[in-house]
């Protein structure tokens, strides 16, 4: 097992990966093009972002992904960098519960459509990818063995008599023409079970029944592939995910889209000859970022409304670039502009700058000008070698607003659970159990970052 955070540590690139750089140039050019790969151009480079291969000093480096990828055997862990300690040596366990972070975040999200069905993490020795798994796998079972998913479909069929409508020209090419006029090529409606939907959950599940390690998870699975025995073998996509809806009857089963759309748009696999040769489990760290903390104060601050990335607002009066903050907070008394930035931030006491862009501060203050507003925060992670959170005030005079005063104000916000790091992970523990001290630590630094604004100003 190799653990690898994002731009900080590398390794030695093992004679097992030959050929994986080639693998990863190939998925990347095949791989579905969403949003989280084509941002920034991304979707017109044609060499892999996945992973950095350093041919000079044969060594390996992650990019901004994280995740884990299996190839050849090998498992790679792809970590967020906040938790990287370069004195540090770091246990399973750690590295267990850096994955259940993840998941944390991940249970915020919105945009990266994380199901809101929580349950027991399972087994102490599963990995972050292994609990995914076990929550979609466990679902689903209990799902389908108490309800089964039927929908009308179009049926395309030749009978004896007339049902539906009567296809006129295939049956005159396809039947007369061959002696089968007593064959009608007919087209109606059928409440099936061989539906798109089942499909969509049978390709998930083989999917993930061929890279799960865990028997428990292979067990889940295996129950699954049994109830969908008839349904059709049909590769799938996040895309089919999406336009999937369901009348409230079947309610029940939007978390399984939801996580059937995780899994599709966020793993990469390549089979040679019908043998697995990688598969992986992606996701970009800034846009968790982004989402986690827009989710977050959806969700947990009653007081404050979140909206995310307004995009009605242009920086020229030609409309050619469009403004799109990440966050426009309202509370009572007045609307405010966040920007996520998921950035290691006051590791240098050195830097009078603290580690803050200039070209951020650029960006807010070309929010504050044409949003008009005088108040811009930055919401930065904090990182696991630093002792408390760390925030910082500038204010900018406008000189074209008869020296109106800008305020931008940067804060590290508390994500991280440094004890859970040193905690065993136990068995059936639920993700909101571990990390309620997080959550209440994490609201109370943003109430206090936005009680001047919901309180004072008027």
């Amino acid at each position: 097992m190799i653990n690898l955070f994002e731009y900080q540590n590398k390794v030695d690139i093992q004679d097992s990966f030959e050929g994986l750089e080639g693998f990863l140039d190939e998925i990347w050019n095949s791989r579905e093009k969403n949003s989280f790969y084509s941002k920034n151009g991304n979707d017109k480079i044609e060499s892999q972002r996945f992973l950095q291969f350093i041919h000079k000093s044969n060594e390996l480096k992650s990019n901004k992904y994280v995740g884990v990828i299996h190839y050849e055997g090998n498992k790679i862990n792809l970590l967020p960098k906040i938790f990287f300690d370069s004195e540090k040596d770091y246990s399973t366990n750690e590295v267990n519960q850096i994955q259940n972070h993840i998941l944390w975040w991940l249970s915020y999200c919105r945009k990266i459509k994380f199901p809101n069905y929580q349950t027991s993490l399972g087994s102490a020795k599963s990995d972050f990818f292994e609990v995914l798994i076990y929550l979609f796998s466990k679902y689903t079972r209990e799902l389908l063995n108490s309800s089964i998913y039927q929908q009308y479909e179009e049926v395309n069929r030749e009978l004896s008599f007339i049902k539906g409508r009567l296809n006129t020209n295939e049956y005159i090419n396809e039947n007369l023409s061959k002696g089968k006029w007593h064959k009608l090529n007919c087209s109606y409606d059928a409440f099936v079970f061989d539906n798109e939907f089942n499909r969509i959950i049978k390709f998930v599940t083989t999917l993930l029944f061929n890279v799960t390690s865990s028997q428990d998870n292979k067990k889940n699975l295996r129950e699954i592939l049994f109830i969908l025995d008839e349904v059709s073998d049909e590769r799938a996509t996040a895309e089919q995910c999406s336009r999937i809806s369901f009348n409230p009857m079947f309610g029940e089963f939007e978390t399984v889209r939801d996580y059937c759309q995780l899994f599709l748009t966020n793993c990469i696999s390549f089979d040679y000859k019908n043998d697995l040769k990688l598969f992986a489990f992606l996701l970009p760290m800034e846009y968790v970022f982004e989402d986690f903390i827009f989710g977050f104060i959806d969700k947990e601050l009653e007081k404050v409304t979140a909206k995310a990335q307004r995009s009605d607002t242009y920086l020229d009066e030609g409309k050619a670039f469009n403004l799109k903050p990440d966050l426009w907070l309202k509370t009572e008394h007045t609307s405010l502009i966040a920007d996520t930035k998921y950035k290691i931030v006051y590791s240098d006491e050195k830097d009078p700058k603290k580690g803050i862009s200039q070209n951020d501060l650029y960006q807010m203050l070309a929010y504050a000008v044409r949003f008009e507003v005088d108040e811009i925060i930055l919401f930065y992670p904090n990182t696991i070698k630093q002792g408390q959170e760390e925030e910082t005030e500038l204010t900018i005079k406008d000189a074209l607003a008869n020296g109106k005063e800008i305020s931008i104000r940067a804060f590290q916000l508390p994500i991280i659970n440094r004890a859970l790091l040193e905690t065993d992970l136990e068995v059936k523990t639920d993700l909101s159990d571990l990390f309620e001290s997080t959550r209440q630590e994490l609201i109370s630094k943003i109430e206090k970052i936005l009680v001047p604004t919901m309180y004072i100003k008027s």
